[in-house]
């Protein structure tokens, strides 16, 4: 039974407020450029003060003698986490996705400050539960009810070279712009080898979280009869955007499930601008041009999300 208390590293991203007085310097000039476009700043500022509440108590809620680190969402790619480490997260769903690509095994609290403005499927417990989760996540013991561990299984996608890329929600392969890119797709693994070249606005492969996403838009728009993964599923689901047909390229391979032990293999064929990200951050891309090749995958590691028991 584990006793001692781990690191506890807390992560944030600036509060609404915050995040305005970034762009335009002081609280006065945010106002001020948002009610000139017609646009409340007093609805903001509820926002940002209820957000501030609910972080207030949970932050409250953490032993004095914890060691603890707090990390803004832009220092995610720079920071290192220790194994035993322990996570929390406070904010919107989309933070967890943020922060779960850089773990390997450590468990993650999603915890949201301002439940009648932000869903809370990844962020679901309520700051008033921090001192209960963080004695669970002390003791660990199956006996204490009240808790248990979710594992929410990543996409990998592995270029040629090595370079391995993570995600919890989706990656999405293409050209930077979004523009058309050019490639070959081939999904090997169970049943016949497909393969097919491409011209198209990208290539999203989603996790079972990231199924209540982009994934799902683009499934809706285009009503392609692909089962999406739940979100404990070892299964990922794949869609090309807007592939188009032409004497060179085809549109036939433009969505499907991938199993566990089946692989999507895409080769480059541009020469400028491709990319690979995860979960919509852009700033943190692996190159893709010409003649490099990704295998994506369902990874072999899954965010260790803590849930109600």
């Amino acid at each position: 039974m584990k006793t001692s208390s781990p690191r506890l590293i807390i992560v944030t991203r600036p509060s609404p407020v915050e995040a305005l007085m970034q762009r335009h310097g002081t609280k006065s000039q945010a106002k001020f450029y948002l009610e000139s476009r017609k646009q409340r700043f007093d609805t903001v500022a509820a926002l940002d003060a209820s957000v501030q509440a609910g972080l207030a108590v949970a932050l409250a809620a953490v032993p004095q003698d914890w060691r603890r680190v707090r990390v803004d969402r832009a220092e995610l790619d720079r920071f290192v986490f220790r194994p035993d480490d322990a996570v929390m997260v406070i904010g919107q769903d989309g933070l967890v996705a943020n922060v779960a690509k850089y773990l390997d095994g450590q468990l993650c609290i999603g915890v949201n400050p301002d439940p009648k403005s932000w869903d809370g499927v990844l962020c679901r417990h309520a700051p008033t539960r921090v001192s209960a989760l963080l004695r669970w996540i002390t003791v660990r013991d199956p006996a204490q009810a009240g808790f248990t561990l979710q594992p929410r299984p990543l996409v990998v996608g592995e270029r040629e070279d090595g370079q391995k890329l993570y995600a919890l929600n989706e990656l999405y392969i293409g050209h930077r712009t979004h523009q058309s890119a050019r490639y070959t797709i081939t999904v090997t693994g169970e049943g016949p080898t497909r393969t097919e070249r491409h011209s198209s606005s990208g290539v999203i492969v989603c996790t079972g979280t990231g199924a209540t996403g982009w994934a799902r838009s683009i499934a809706r728009q285009r009503a392609v009869p692909v089962e999406l993964p739940g979100p404990t599923d070892s299964k990922l689901a794949f869609f090309v955007r807007e592939p188009f047909p032409s004497v060179a390229t085809g549109v036939d391979l433009d969505g499907g499930a991938l199993l566990l032990g089946q692989k999507l293999t895409i080769t480059s064929e541009m020469s400028e601008g491709g990319v690979i990200f995860g979960d919509g951050i852009e700033g943190d891309a692996v190159d893709f041009l010409s003649g490099q090749s990704v295998v994506v995958r369902v990874a072999d590691r899954a965010l260790q999300l803590v849930v109600a028991g």
